[in-house]
């Protein structure tokens, strides 16, 4: 394989890429931005070199625990637990939590053989089971894997005494009733307070 299609290959490994954006993509930086090809490969060489997973909550950091994890003011009561550190970022930008958070690295898919061990519910338990943390926010997406996920953690918490609660649930801010998709109604109307 030459060194274009070689590229073109690596493109298509991200999200949402296929063949033509791939191609669109390589040809864009190899004939307008050369300059912009050698900062992406050396901030993917330093991402993979000094990128691990903090020690205590598995998101992403360059030290073995990450900024959050770090901060003793953030409030212990609380652990909220995601899916991925897109996950943990997202709810971060918002403001509203300050307790700490617990990063699973994927959702249970036993099509997919992926099952408790492998996103590390042992270790969620052993965490949850600590000194001071009195909820457990469950925070996994809305897919029917991320359900299966939050109900086998919940029921595992609650089998432990672990009080855990569920994202709600319902329409967005800022839209019509009459474009939001029926589930998302229906939720909504059985989750209202």
């Amino acid at each position: 394989m030459n060194a274009l299609d070689s590229l073109i290959e690596a493109l298509k490994r991200l999200p949402g890429v296929g063949q033509k954006s791939a191609q669109r993509m390589a040809y864009h930086l190899l004939q307008h931005d050369r300059p912009a090809v050698h900062r992406l490969a050396d901030a993917l060489t330093a991402a993979v070199e000094r990128i691990h997973h903090c020690e205590r909550c598995h998101t992403f950091s360059e030290t073995s625990l990450c900024s959050v994890c770090a901060d003793a003011t953030r409030d212990a009561r609380l652990l909220c637990v995601v899916e991925t550190p897109a996950d943990q970022a997202a709810l971060e930008r918002t403001g509203s939590y300050r307790g700490y958070y617990f990063v699973l690295l994927g959702r249970l898919s036993p099509l997919d053989g992926v099952s408790t061990r492998q996103i590390g519910a042992a270790e969620l338990l052993q965490r949850a089971a600590e000194s001071g943390v009195e909820e457990v926010i469950l925070a996994t997406s809305f897919t029917a894997e991320g359900e299966a996920t939050a109900h086998v953690l919940a029921e595992a918490l609650r089998a432990r005494g672990v009080r855990s609660t569920r994202l709600a649930r319902g329409v967005p801010v800022g839209s019509e009733l009459e474009f939001v998709d029926l589930g998302t109604i229906a939720h909504a109307l059985s989750d209202r307070r």
